[in-house]
């Protein structure tokens, strides 16, 4: 992909979903900004105008000023199109009121009602029920009898499976729940949207708020113990959430809890069996290299790639100043290849040291899930390199073209088991 920094082909870059398709060439485009205009302000054509942020220091320095960078109202990049569409239909500026788009001091009210699960004695409590998971997913690799698509066979059932346990969803209704997440998280996707028009992502979502409200409705019936349960029965300042509320929580839950563990698990093997000699050392010692491995695997991934917040007053940052009402976009995906903060950072080592990885993002708004994720990371590549002998790429593994959340859509592998 050449490099092309004159608008509007430069800006509207990194907005067209078809070039996520192709990680090195955005890799260049986050490359030439970290070194040349680190802090851009771009105008690409059919979205409202924003600031790129693409190294790491800025993002954390945003991100730890949660009263002068919002939340809301705009959580994602979307087209001045989409934008008035929602509008149009719901009278609001987003379709969900979820964790990601609220801030103090909703923010905290709403987190603390699903944070016990995913920290502290519950997650450690649901420990031996993801090992569980892990080797029935590792099963499924000895079903398919030496070959398979891992991602579409293998990684996206298991953190699927975990997420949904916890929610208490039932198995049977897996299949439905990926579908959906899919044609939302990849409507810009030409082999995950329902549709080629902008009302496929919207039906996709009225499915999902049917799914939750009646969910909803029979959990505040007979509550169960499970994290549905919590959400559907939790109060804020005395008041049950509203069908709004319920609904967005649940799907954010559903979605963010397995897209991107399903991203990185998949990303993560594909990054060790293209680094052969990381793969051995990780096979080697696993127990003692696993925890490094799977922090350069995030870093590697970074399946979030951005998130939005605006400027509640006017704010400097390297010299340029960033008028209150104006948009930033923080881009996760080229901070974790910052060259100031990461040695060599386009070199997958399992037992880099150093700074921390952005995947998770950083202050208040850091993911809910981190911590289950890597349990849900750590027991699968545990699974993978004490009962898989050799694993092989058998195709070009292809990527997902959404520039919000993604990864590898599929990778075909040849295997031999113990």
């Amino acid at each position: 992909m050449a490099i092309e920094t004159r608008s509007p082909h430069f800006d509207n870059a990194l907005l067209a979903p078809k070039n996520w398709g192709d990680e090195t060439g955005i890799h260049e485009y986050f490359t030439w900004m970290r070194k040349h205009d680190p802090i851009r302000y771009v105008e690409p054509d059919g979205f409202f105008p924003f600031w790129c942020v693409t190294k790491y220091e800025d993002i954390k320095e945003i991100e730890g000023h949660r009263n002068v960078f919002l939340n809301e109202p705009r959580m994602t990049l979307a087209p001045e199109a989409e934008l008035e569409r929602i509008r149009a239909l719901t009278g609001r500026k987003n379709l969900f009121r979820a964790l990601p788009n609220m801030d103090a001091p909703d923010h905290s009210k709403y987190r603390m009602l699903a944070q016990p699960w995913f920290m502290g004695q519950k997650l450690r409590d649901f420990e031996k029920r993801v090992q569980t998971l892990a080797s029935e997913c590792v099963d499924r690799l000895a079903e398919h009898d030496g070959e398979c698509d891992f991602v579409k066979d293998v990684a996206v059932w298991y953190p699927l499976r975990v997420i949904m346990e916890i929610l208490g969803v039932p198995a049977s209704d897996e299949a439905r729940m990926l579908k959906l997440t899919q044609e939302v998280f990849g409507s810009s996707d030409p082999d995950s949207r329902r549709s080629l028009n902008q009302e496929g992502s919207f039906d996709s979502i009225a499915d999902f708020n049917s799914y939750f409200r009646d969910f909803t409705a029979e959990r505040r019936k007979h509550p169960t113990n499970d994290l549905g349960s919590e959400i559907a029965n939790a109060r804020v300042d005395g008041e049950l959430l509203s069908e709004l509320e319920t609904n967005s929580y649940f799907v954010m839950v559903a979605t963010a809890g397995h897209d991107t563990t399903s991203a990185s698990s998949s990303g993560g093997l594909h990054a060790l069996l293209t680094h052969p000699a990381e793969f051995a050392a990780l096979k080697s010692d696993v127990d003692d290299r696993l925890p490094g491995a799977i922090e350069e695997i995030i870093r590697w991934v970074t399946p979030v790639r951005h998130f939005q917040r605006t400027a509640a007053q006017d704010y400097e940052l390297r010299g340029k100043t960033i008028r209150e009402g104006e948009v930033v976009t923080l881009w996760y995906h080229s901070a974790n290849r910052d060259e100031e903060i990461f040695d060599d950072p386009f070199t997958f080592r399992i037992e880099r040291k150093g700074p921390k990885q952005l995947a998770f993002g950083f202050g208040p708004h850091v993911c809910l899930g981190q911590h289950l994720a890597r349990m849900e990371m750590t027991a699968l590549f545990k699974e993978l390199m004490n009962r898989v002998e050799h694993i092989e790429l058998t195709a070009e593994p292809q990527y997902t073209q959404s520039n919000f959340v993604g990864g590898l859509k599929s990778m075909p592998i040849r295997y031999r088991m113990k």
